[in-house]
């Protein structure tokens, strides 16, 4: 049998470990945001030296 601290403390190491998940997903999407975000500029960037240059 468990007692209650045992419990309490079980409980918010599952938190812990959720709210850590959630963290790194959302880091995850950011990164993917990002890269996406980068390229996009690179592209335009890119554009914009070709049609200055031509």
């Amino acid at each position: 049998m468990t007692s209650h601290i045992e419990t309490a403390v079980q409980q918010r190491i599952a938190a812990a470990k959720l709210k850590r998940e959630q963290r790194r997903r959302q880091r995850a999407e950011l990164d993917e945001a990002r890269a996406h975000g980068l390229e996009a500029r690179h592209a335009a960037k890119m554009a914009r030296w070709v049609k200055e240059s031509a």
